[in-house]
């Protein structure tokens, strides 16, 4: 079975990105890159990061993807890393596909934490597809400040 993975129609909407080196690479080395054009719509997951008074929310789109299929873990103190895996749907041989879009494989993201982040109290939650990733802000300490009278 072989599958089309790009078209030359113009799709607005996809995340492929132009390569003009692409296809002359692969007309040299024909094996080269298919597992990364498999992946690279998933590999690059987007994740929002927001923050409010209270805390750091990152949000991640991750449809069709298994909370065991997901790991939220800090790493050096103060570095969040999202990653995980989509497997990829099983093809019997008897099947016909007309187009594949839907991405597969692993992804992992990075993201370097603010000083008043309170990495032992980081929780994660996976509702309808969306990863969401909350890290209270330690409180900020206002100077104190201390009235002194003036004597005559």
């Amino acid at each position: 079975m072989s599958l089309v993975r790009r078209s030359s129609v113009f799709d607005p909407f996809s995340l492929d990105l132009w390569d003009p080196f692409d296809s002359m690479f692969r007309s040299v080395v024909p094996s080269a890159g298919a597992s990364d054009s498999e992946t690279a719509a998933f590999a690059n997951a987007r994740i929002d990061w927001k923050e409010t008074p209270e805390a750091h929310v990152f949000k991640a789109d991750l449809p069709g993807v298994k909370k065991e299929e997901v790991k939220v873990e800090v790493e050096d103190g103060n570095v969040l890393v999202i990653s995980g895996q989509r497997s990829k749907e099983k093809e019997d041989k008897n099947d016909k596909w007309h187009r594949v879009e839907r991405s597969s494989g692993q992804f992992m993201r990075r993201f370097r934490l603010p000083e008043n982040a309170k990495v032992d109290q980081v929780k994660a939650g996976l509702e309808n597809g969306v990863l969401t990733v909350t890290v209270p802000k330690a409180e900020e300490k206002k100077p104190e400040v201390k009235s002194i009278q003036i004597s005559s």
